[in-house]
C-alpha cells in the first residue's frame, strides 16, 4: 500500500499567514502540520509516499521533506498545478500508485489516532474504497455517509437538508486502483472541481463495497487561524513535553513545558504549561507565557503576557499588555506604542510584519 499526501491548495482561509507560504507548513506545537501526516503514514507501515504539490510553496515543502529519509519513508513529488478538486489530485497520482491500494491524506489535517485503524479495516475486506468518518453536531454542513450496521457505506450525501446520520467525511481515504476509472468518468461540479465524493459514489453504483471507519479521537482541519490554535491546544494536551533548556533561578515554571536545550527562561519570567518553546528563544524577565502557547525558534519575548497563541518564529514581541488567541507569522515583531497599554489583543499577523499596539 502507498500513500498520497495532498499538499496543494491556496490556503485562502489562513491569509495573511499563507500569503508567503503554504498552509501545510504552519506549525502546530512547533512542528509543521505536514509532518504529522507523514509520521502517521509511516506508523501505519506506509513508506512509499507521493506528495502532490500545487503551484504555491513547492520549494518550501520539498526543502522540508527532502527525499523522506529523515522520516523513514521514500517520497516522490507529483505536480498537480492549479487545484481542481480532490479527485483531480488523486488522479494526478495514478502513475505513482500503479496497481497498488493507497491512502489519500489531506496534508492540512491532524488526527489524534492516526490512520492505522482505517488501513486495517480496509484490508479486512474486498473494498473499492474506505472512508474515515466522525460524528459531528451539524451534519448539514458536511458530506455525510449513510452506513449499515456492518460499517458498509450505502450512500454519500453532500450537505443534506435532512441527514440520515451525523457521520461526516473528514478527508481521509483508502482507495483501490478502481478509483481511477471512476475519476476518469467524472464531470466537474458546480464549483468547477472534480469531487472525490462523486467518484466514491460512482464506485458504489458500480457495485464496489465501500468500507467506513469512525474516528473516535479528535480530528482537526487546520484551514483557519482558529483551527490552528485549537489543534495546537489539542496536541499540547497529548504531547510528551521535555524541558532540556535553561530555567534561571527566580523564573517561575509550572506544568508541562517543552523547552529546547538552546532556549532560556530568564529570572522574573513566568511560564505555565502546557507550552512548547523552540530553539534559540529567550523568555525575558517580566514576561508571562500562559497555557497552550507555542513559541517558534529564534524569538524573544519581553514584558508581554501571551497565552493560547502560536508564534511561528523569528519574532520579537515586546508588547505590554495581553495577547491572547493569536497567530503571529514568521518574523512578526509586535511592540507597544509609547504610553499605550492595551488591555488585550487577539491578532492574526502575517510574515515580516511590524506592529505597534
Amino acid at each position: 500500500m502507498k500513500g498520497v499526501l495532498l499538499s496543494g491548495g491556496t490556503g485562502s482561509r489562513l491569509r495573511p499567514i499563507t500569503h508567503t507560504g503554504p498552509k501545510q507548513l504552519v506549525p502546530v506545537a512547533n512542528k509543521p502540520v505536514l509532518e504529522y501526516a507523514v509520521e502517521d503514514l509511516e506508523q501505519a507501515g506506509i513508506t512509499e509516499i507521493g506528495v502532490v504539490l500545487g503551484n504555491k510553496g513547492r520549494e518550501e515543502i520539498q526543502e522540508l521533506l527532502g527525499d523522506g529519509s529523515d522520516y523513514g519513508v521514500d517520497i516522490t513529488y507529483i505536480v498537480q498545478g492549479r487545484p481542481l478538486g480532490l479527485a483531480h489530485a488523486a488522479g494526478c497520482a495514478q502513475d505513482f500508485v500503479g496497481d497498488d491500494d493507497f491512502v489519500m491524506y489531506l496534508g492540512d489535517n491532524i488526527l489524534k489516532s492516526g490512520v492505522n485503524d482505517l488501513v486495517e479495516s480496509f484490508k479486512s475486506g474486498d473494498y473499492g474504497a474506505g472512508i474515515a468518518l466522525q460524528e459531528v453536531e451539524s451534519p448539514q454542513a458536511f458530506g455525510i455517509a449513510d452506513v449499515d450496521d456492518a460499517g458498509n457505506v450505502r450512500e454519500l450525501i453532500e450537505k443534506p437538508d435532512d441527514p440520515p446520520t451525523n457521520l461526516a467525511l473528514i478527508g481521509m481515504y483508502v482507495f483501490s486502483p478502481a478509483i481511477f476509472d471512476a475519476i476518469d468518468d467524472l464531470e466537474p461540479s458546480w464549483r468547477g472541481e472534480l469531487e472525490i465524493t462523486d467518484a466514491i459514489q460512482d464506485l458504489l453504483e458500480d457495485g464496489h463495497a465501500i468500507d467506513s471507519h469512525v474516528v473516535t479521537g479528535w480530528w482537526k482541519d487546520t484551514g483557519k487561524p482558529e483551527d490552528i490554535l485549537h489543534a495546537n491546544r489539542l496536541v499540547l494536551e497529548d504531547k510528551s513535553l521535555d524541558s532540556a533548556g535553561t530555567v534561571e533561578d527566580g523564573a517561575e515554571v509550572d506544568g508541562r513545558i517543552e523547552l529546547h536545550e538552546s532556549s532560556i527562561i530568564e529570572d522574573g519570567a513566568v511560564v505555565r504549561g502546557p507550552v512548547s518553546i523552540a530553539e534559540d528563544t529567550v523568555i525575558k524577565s517580566g514576561t508571562y507565557v500562559g497555557p497552550y502557547t507555542s513559541i517558534g525558534a529564534n524569538s524573544t519575548l519581553e514584558n508581554v503576557h501571551i497565552e493560547n497563541s502560536v508564534v511561528i518564529g523569528d519574532s520579537k514581541i515586546t508588547a505590554s499588555g495581553r495577547i491572547v488567541d493569536s497567530l503571529l507569522g514568521r518574523s512578526a515583531n509586535v511592540e507597544t506604542a509609547e504610553n499605550h497599554l492595551p488591555e488585550g489583543r487577539r491578532l492574526v499577523v502575517g510574515e515580516n510584519s511590524h506592529l505597534k499596539l
